[in-house]
């Protein structure tokens, strides 16, 4: 299971354009473990109560995802998985609301 952490309207934008499209700047989508997604979650969204976790099923990408290093300040050891393509509408197997705080292995209805 992978999931990826994002603001809901950005979803519903998203959604309607057929899926999540890799950020310009490092060309990937930035997904997540269970084990580590409150990271990013702490890092980016902590000030926000409108964020929902998406579980996407890996079998349903057809564009490669690479385990790579996170930012400085992450485990040494951690890498993150990284979707370089878009990820699509059906591999969103659940839409979970994300309450926060959360912390390591703290999943909502997962």
């Amino acid at each position: 299971m992978l999931l990826h952490l994002i603001p809901a309207p950005e979803w519903a934008a998203a959604s309607a354009r057929g899926g999540v499209d890799p950020l310009p700047d490092v060309g990937f989508v930035h997904l997540s473990t269970p084990e580590q997604v409150h990271l990013p979650a702490q890092r980016l969204f902590d000030d926000r109560d409108d964020v929902v976790l998406l579980v996407v099923d890996e079998l349903r990408l057809s564009d490669p995802v690479r385990l790579e290093p996170g930012v400085p300040g992450d485990p040494a050891s951690m890498r993150f998985p990284h979707l370089y393509g878009r990820l699509p509408v059906d591999a969103v197997v659940r839409v979970v609301p994300w309450p926060r705080p959360r912390g390591a292995g703290d999943l909502p209805g997962l």
